[in-house]
C-alpha cells in the first residue's frame, strides 16, 4: 500500500497511516469539554490532527517526538487541511520506516557537506582558512551541523535544514560577490557559515525539534559569538598565532547584525559591506523558503491564493511555485 505522504493528502481522504508527533496540547471547547491538539510530520510536511473528547488520560498516552499510526478523515478549515482523528495508537521505533521522516536523504546530505567544505577550503586568507578548517576538522560540532534545522517553525524547519540554509547562502555569496569588489569575499564566506552556527546550541533536534534552556536565555547571535571566541582561543593556543583583532571583530559583527534590525533581534545593525550583504541573502533565503513551504502545503484547491500568513505579511499566489509531488 502506498504510503499517504502529507504532502499527497488531499480533503476527505481517509487517513491510516503513521506520523510523528511534532507538538500536542490539551484544548476545551466552547462547551468545555477536552480535545487534543497534535501537529503531525513526516519529511513532506505538517498537518493538525484533531482528536475531540479526549482528557488527560489519553493525552498521557504517548509523548512529543513518537510516532503514532493515525486512523481519521481529512478536512478543510479556514483554508487549510486537518486531520479529525478517530482513533490513534503509538507505533514502536522498530516499526517505523525513518527514511519517511527524512527530508535530507544520506546521499544529498553527503553533497551539501562536500559542497560546503569545498567552498570554505577556497578562502585565500590564511587566518579564516585555519579557522574554518577548525570547525571542519571538529566532528562533534559537524555531526551536529549534518542533523540540525535552521528553525522549529519559520524556515528550513527540519533535519537537515541548517546545512541546506548555509549551502545556498554559500551559492547566492559567490554569485553576488563578484558584483561587488570592494566586499571582501572571504569575510563574507566565513560569515556565512557562522552567522547561524549558534543553533547548535540554540535548537535542540534529538527527537522533538524545540528550544533548549540556553537557546531560550541566551539566543543563537549570541551562542555564536561565544562559539567562535572558544574556537579562536583554541586554535590560538594550538598555532600560537593570534588572530588579528579587526578580523575578529569584523566576523563577530556579521553574526550578531544578520537580522538585519535591532527589532528582528540582532543588537546591532550591520555596519560592514560584508554584513550588509550577509543580512540580505540570509533574509531572502529565509523568505523564499518559508513562501515555498506555505504555498506547497496549501490544500485549498477551491482558490489560487493562500490564506493570510503573518510572519510574511501577505497572502501568496499559488500557481507561482510549481507544485513537485513527492514519490
Amino acid at each position: 500500500m502506498q504510503r499517504q505522504f502529507i504532502a499527497n493528502l488531499q480533503a476527505r481522504d481517509n487517513v491510516d497511516e503513521i506520523y510523528r508527533v511534532a507538538d500536542k496540547q490539551i484544548r476545551a471547547n466552547r462547551q468545555g469539554n477536552d480535545y487534543i491538539l497534535l501537529q503531525l510530520i513526516d519529511r513532506t510536511g505538517q498537518i493538525s490532527g484533531l482528536r475531540w473528547n479526549a482528557g488527560p488520560a489519553i493525552y498521557e498516552t504517548f509523548q512529543k517526538s513518537d510516532f503514532l499510526r493515525i486512523i481519521g478523515t481529512t478536512q478543510l478549515h479556514n483554508g487549510n487541511l486537518q486531520i479529525i482523528v478517530q482513533d490513534f495508537e503509538p507505533v514502536p521505533l522498530e516499526k517505523v520506516n525513518l527514511a519517511d521522516f527524512e527530508k535530507t536523504n544520506p546521499d544529498e546530505l553527503g553533497r551539501l557537506v562536500s559542497e560546503l567544505r569545498q567552498r570554505l577550503e577556497s578562502v585565500a586568507d590564511p587566518h579564516l582558512l585555519q579557522l574554518v578548517k577548525a570547525y571542519l576538522s571538529d566532528e562533534s560540532l559537524m555531526s551536529k551541523l549534518c542533523r540540525a534545522p535552521a528553525g522549529i517553525k519559520t524556515h528550513h524547519a527540519y533535519e537537515g535544514g541548517l546545512i541546506r540554509h548555509i549551502v545556498d547562502l554559500l551559492k547566492i555569496a559567490d554569485s553576488v560577490a563578484p558584483h561587488y569588489p570592494q566586499v571582501d569575499r572571504d569575510l563574507l564566506v566565513i560569515g556565512v557559515f557562522l552567522h547561524d552556527i549558534g543553533k547548535l546550541e540554540e535548537l535542540s533536534f534529538d527527537g522533538e525539534m524545540t528550544y533548549t534552556d540556553p537557546g531560550q536565555l541566551i539566543g543563537h547571535l549570541v551562542q555564536g559569538v561565544v562559539q567562535l571566541d572558544r574556537k579562536i582561543a583554541q586554535l590560538e593556543q594550538s598555532t600560537g598565532q593570534a588572530m588579528p583583532e579587526a578580523l575578529v571583530w569584523r566576523l563577530q559583527h556579521m553574526i550578531v547584525s544578520h537580522h538585519g534590525y535591532l527589532e528582528h533581534g540582532s543588537p546591532k545593525v550591520p555596519m560592514t559591506l560584508e554584513a550588509i550583504v550577509l543580512a540580505y541573502i540570509d533574509d531572502m533565503d529565509a523568505k523564499i523558503n518559508q513562501a515555498s513551504e506555505l504555498i506547497s502545503s496549501d490544500r485549498n484547491t477551491d482558490s489560487d491564493w493562500t490564506g493570510f500568513h503573518p510572519n510574511l505579511g501577505r497572502k501568496l499566489y499559488k500557481p507561482s511555485l510549481r507544485p513537485v509531488e513527492v514519490v
